[in-house]
């Protein structure tokens, strides 16, 4: 499953970005793209956030990758 979520804040002009990953467990979970620091596969994928919280998910590296990229450029149009 995936979504796109996009909104704005005034706080440095920035927006925030928000994607569905899908958990081990099966469980869909929404990050904020804006926070993901690091992206590995390991052989399990683990998106390492900003504030140091590590989570497992099912999708690639490339998949994430790839829907960051998505989801910001269809947020960009929307504007």
């Amino acid at each position: 499953m995936i979504a796109l979520s996009c909104g704005g804040t005034e706080e440095r002009g920035r927006g925030f970005y928000m994607i569905d990953v899908t958990k081990l467990n099966d469980s869909v979970i929404t990050i904020n793209s804006d926070l993901i620091e690091t992206v590995e596969e390991t052989p399990d994928t683990v998106i390492t956030l900003t504030t140091g919280k590590k989570i497992i998910v099912k999708e690639s590296r490339q998949n994430v990758k790839n829907l960051v990229k998505l989801f910001r450029r269809e947020c960009n149009s929307i504007i």
